[in-house]
């Protein structure tokens, strides 16, 4: 049995991985206060037969199913994932994205998506131009190091490319398709937008010297 520990930026994990494609919005059903957690029930379709311990990425971040009947499946998330993810935020009916984690022998058609969520960002500008959409979002200081203009980020466990990198923040470019499969549709400027950066800048700045 996987281990499960708190995550800082995400809520209940076992160490799945995955890619950043959105297989299908759930909608949130209820988020209730309990003894020891706050459950979080999703109703689903596409990504279910799932069973009790199975991982999923819910808006990017990587949750453990502790109940599952019929087509809702339920998570234990701690106070600390309230207040470091934009789960603080949902409401019955909210849209959510939802990724089963990556098998061994499946195509890696975004990028390496660990599920566990760095920070949240703030939109800022969430606006048509021309035939798409364009997305802004602020960036706490300490994580804009990891940005790179073409480089990859996740949003809401979305695998997107880094259009625009700055001291502000990011930016990305949307197409229709992208707000039409995912949960992207429903934000407005002022939302809290879950992020994750690409794992593979935290490894070089973990291998790097101080100073060089």
């Amino acid at each position: 049995m996987p281990s499960v520990v708190a995550l800082g930026g995400g809520g209940v994990e076992t160490g799945g991985m995955f890619t950043g494609l959105v297989e299908e919005t759930g909608a949130v059903v209820s988020l209730e206060e309990q003894a020891e957690a706050w459950r979080l029930t999703l109703e689903a379709d596409l990504v279910l037969p799932l069973a009790i311990g199975d991982s999923l990425a819910c808006n990017g971040c990587c949750l453990t199913v502790v109940a599952a009947e019929g087509k809702r499946l339920s998570f234990d998330l701690l106070e600390e994932s309230l207040r470091l993810t934009s789960f603080h935020q949902y409401k019955p009916g909210d849209k959510v994205n939802l990724e089963r984690s990556l098998k061994a022998d499946a195509r890696l058609g975004g990028h390496f998506v660990s599920g566990h969520v760095d920070c949240t960002g703030e939109v800022t500008v969430f606006e048509p131009r021309g035939k798409n959409h364009y997305l802004r979002a602020e960036v706490p200081a300490e994580f804009q190091k990891y940005l790179v203009y073409k480089g990859s980020v996740a949003l809401d466990g979305i695998s997107l490319t880094v259009a625009e990198a700055d001291d502000a923040g990011l930016a990305v470019w949307l197409i229709p398709h992208t707000l039409e499969v995912t949960n992207l549709h429903q934000r407005k400027v002022g939302d809290a937008i879950n992020l994750e950066f690409d794992l593979l800048a935290k490894y070089v700045e973990k291998l790097l010297p101080e100073k060089i």
